[in-house]
């Protein structure tokens, strides 16, 4: 555990340039270098093993109700909160799939070996059958450890099936939470940081959708519908605010792409946002500076130049106007330059989860 610990430590010195860490191969379809994996990488295996500092977030319900984190959450206790150690692992997973021999793979092996385990999983599952815990990590958390399982699912490996077997029961429980939970909400959560409605929608069609789960599939579909469908006109000349890491409404404009058909979500989106051939909102198009990466919600801003990124992406390959498909590829490309050489600061407040981000953005549209 130490030696790649070190090892991780020394690949994160240098700030490095986008270039050494993806290419363009094609309009709107970038490629991870194999150098941005181990970079990634390192960054991820240097946190989840990182008990402190630690956000909690636990109800406690009596005076000796108190543990370490490790103590409640024994997978997933790094990162400095759970939602982030899970995304951190969904990273390792991908990066492992596409590169198998990068310089960190044993390393990323053990750990992985080390946290998904049944025992483990088990007592993560327990936390969410808690009376006070019923809503943790309500959706932002929950739609990570979807993906999570999701990628696991589709590894055509004998230890990634192995650990998504052990992860299977927290994924189902977590998608019986939104088949539970999505009846009674009746107003979507139209929010830039976690508690956003959009982004857990669209975590959790792409998990319905991989492993064939019709009853979650048919619920988010329904839900979307009702939250989103006759929106027009979002104010996206308010974005984004002063904490965001998401654009409110490009996530509903990014899952509603997966929801409609194609020739109905063009229409769609027209109405939604009309001005979008034109790159207005200006701000909208606009990679935004952090003025301190020390600042834990001010760093939020880097991982909203990424999330608009993924969602340019994604928004462009359902569409087929050459004309707003080159704008919104060309803005996706303007936020990944700015922000993915930052992300390796030295601070732990955005080194803890960006990577995470940046990976997600740079396999999007595909």
């Amino acid at each position: 555990m130490k030696n790649y610990l070190l090892l991780a430590t020394c690949l994160l010195l240098p700030l490095i340039s986008h270039a050494q860490l993806y290419t363009q191969e094609a309009e709107g379809i970038f490629m991870l270098t194999r150098e941005g994996a181990e970079h990634f990488a390192a960054l991820a295996l240097k946190c989840i093993t990182q008990e402190f500092p630690n956000k909690t977030q636990h109800v406690q319900v009596d005076p000796n109700d108190f543990q370490q984190p490790a103590g409640y959450h024994p997978a997933f206790y790094g990162c400095f909160d759970w939602h982030s150690a899970v995304h951190g692992h969904w990273m390792l997973v991908k990066l492992l799939k596409e590169f198998p021999d990068m310089v960190q793979a044993a390393a990323i092996r053990e750990v992985l070996g080390q946290h998904l385990t049944h025992d483990r999983i088990a007592i993560e599952l327990a936390y969410f059958d808690q009376k006070y815990n019923k809503s943790f990590e309500r959706t932002y958390g929950w739609a990570w450890l979807l993906k999570l399982a999701e990628e696991l699912y589709t590894w055509n490996s004998p230890k990634g099936q192995s650990w998504y077997a052990n992860l299977q029961p927290l994924a189902e429980h977590i998608a019986g939470l939104y088949m539970d939970f999505l009846p009674k909400q009746s107003f979507p959560n139209r929010t830039g940081v976690h508690p956003s409605t959009a982004f857990g929608l669209s975590f959790a069609w792409d998990y319905a959708i991989t492993l064939n789960d019709e009853a979650l599939k048919n619920s988010i579909g329904s839900k979307s519908i009702d939250y989103y469908a006759q929106d027009k006109d979002c104010p996206a000349q308010w974005e984004p605010g002063g904490t965001d890491f998401f654009s409110p409404c490009l996530l509903e404009a990014e899952l509603m792409a997966k929801i409609l058909p194609n020739e109905i979500f063009q229409g769609w989106l027209t109405a939604f946002l009309p001005r979008l051939k034109d790159r207005q909102p200006a701000i909208l198009f606009s990679p935004v500076s952090v003025t301190d990466r020390s600042d834990g919600h001010l760093v939020h801003l880097d991982g909203l130049n990424l999330s608009r990124a993924w969602c340019f992406l994604n928004i462009a390959a359902a569409i087929k106007d050459t004309s707003l498909r080159q704008t919104l590829l060309a803005a996706a490309e303007q936020h990944l330059a700015k922000t993915i050489p930052q992300i390796a600061d030295g601070d732990y407040m955005g080194e803890h989860w960006l990577a995470s981000f940046a990976v997600y953005a740079l396999f999007a549209g595909r």
